[in-house]
C-alpha cells in the first residue's frame, strides 16, 4: 500500500517524557529514568530546558530513540507503527543510583527495564506505582503478580484490569488489600479507587475541547504522582489527575498543554471545592 500524506507533524512524546512534563508544570521535581538513542540530543535538551532531572537518562549507541509513526485518515482511523529502539535497553539504568527519591513509577518501558526498576525500588524500600499500560502483553500472569506484589500502588485502565484478571486468574479487586491503593481509570466515566477496604469513584472534569487523547493517561499519572508524593489521599490525587487530563485533551500531542502553578491551584479549588 502507498499513502499520499498531505500533512505531517512531529511531536515529542513517550511515557517518561509526558509524565515528567506535566509533573514539572505542577511544581514537582521529576527525574526521568529511560534510554535514548543517537538521535536523542534534541529531546535531552528540551527536557533540560524545562528543568527536568536527567541524571538517570542513558544513551544507547547505535540505536534510535523509541518512536512511532501514526497515519490518520479523515475519520480518525489510525495505522501505527512503533519502533522501540533504545527503549529495549532501558535496563542499563539503575533507579537506586538516584538520590532522594520520594516516589517512583514503573510505567510502560522495555520489559527487562520494568523488572529491574521495580526490584530496585523494592530493594531500597522506595514506594512506587506499577502502571504496566501498553507493556502488559510482554508479561505472563505470574510475572504480573510478582510486579504487583512489589508495588505500593497499582494503576491500570479498565481494559488492562481485565487483561490482568485473565492472565492471573484473579479478579482485579483481589489485589487491593496488598496495596496502598488500586486505581482503575474508566475513560469518560472517570476513575475508581480501592483503598482501605472501600471503593471510591472519581468523576472526570469536563474538557473545554476534545482535541487529542494522546498523552491523557500520562497527564493523569503526573497528577497521581504529585498528590501521593505530597501526602494527599489517593482520591484527591485522582481528582488532580482528572483535572490535568482534561487540560491535556484540549491540545494536540502529549506535551503541548501548559498552565502555571497558581492557575492550576485556583482551578483545582474551583472544580473540586477543595483546598490544594
Amino acid at each position: 500500500m502507498s499513502f499520499l500524506v498531505e500533512n505531517m507533524r512531529r511531536e515529542f512524546g513517550g511515557c517518561a517524557g509526558n509524565i515528567a512534563y506535566t509533573l514539572k508544570l505542577l511544581g514537582g521535581a521529576p527525574v526521568i529514568c529511560a534510554a535514548i538513542g543517537d538521535d536523542g540530543a534534541e529531546y535531552r535538551d528540551r527536557m533540560a530546558g524545562f528543568g527536568i532531572g536527567l541524571d538517570a537518562l542513558r544513551a544507547v549507541p547505535g540505536s534510535f530513540t523509541a518512536n512511532c509513526h501514526i497515519t490518520t485518515d479523515l475519520d480518525d482511523n489510525q495505522i501505527t507503527s512503533f519502533h522501540a529502539g533504545a527503549m529495549f535497553q532501558s535496563q542499563v539504568n539503575d533507579v537506586t543510583a538516584v538520590d532522594n527519591i520520594a516516589l517512583g513509577i514503573v510505567a510502560p518501558d522495555g520489559r527487562d527495564g520494568m523488572f529491574k526498576h521495580a526490584r530496585g525500588f523494592a530493594s531500597k524500600q522506595i514506594p512506587f506505582i506499577f502502571d504496566p499500560g501498553q507493556a502488559m502483553p510482554a508479561f505472563l500472569g505470574d510475572e504480573i503478580a510478582e510486579l504487583i506484589g512489589m508495588a505500593d500502588y497499582l494503576s491500570v485502565n479498565d481494559y488492562e484490569a481485565e487483561m490482568i484478571a485473565q492472565k492471573t486468574g484473579r479478579a482485579i479487586e483481589s489485589f487491593a488489600p496488598g496495596l496502598n491503593a488500586l486505581i482503575v481509570t474508566l475513560g469518560a466515566q472517570g476513575s475508581r479507587v480501592y483503598t482501605d477496604g472501600r471503593m471510591v469513584d472519581v468523576p472526570v472534569v469536563p474538557a473545554s475541547a476534545l482535541v487529542d487523547p494522546t498523552g491523557c493517561g500520562d497527564a493523569f499519572r503526573a497528577g497521581l504522582l504529585y498528590g501521593i508524593a505530597h501526602g494527599w489521599s489517593v482520591e484527591k490525587a485522582c481528582k488532580l489527575g482528572s483535572l490535568v487530563g482534561s487540560i491535556k485533551i484540549a491540545e494536540r500531542g502529549g506535551q503541548n498543554h501548559n498552565f502555571t502553578e497558581p492557575a492550576i491551584r485556583a482551578r483545582f479549588a474551583e472544580v473540586w471545592g477543595e483546598r490544594w
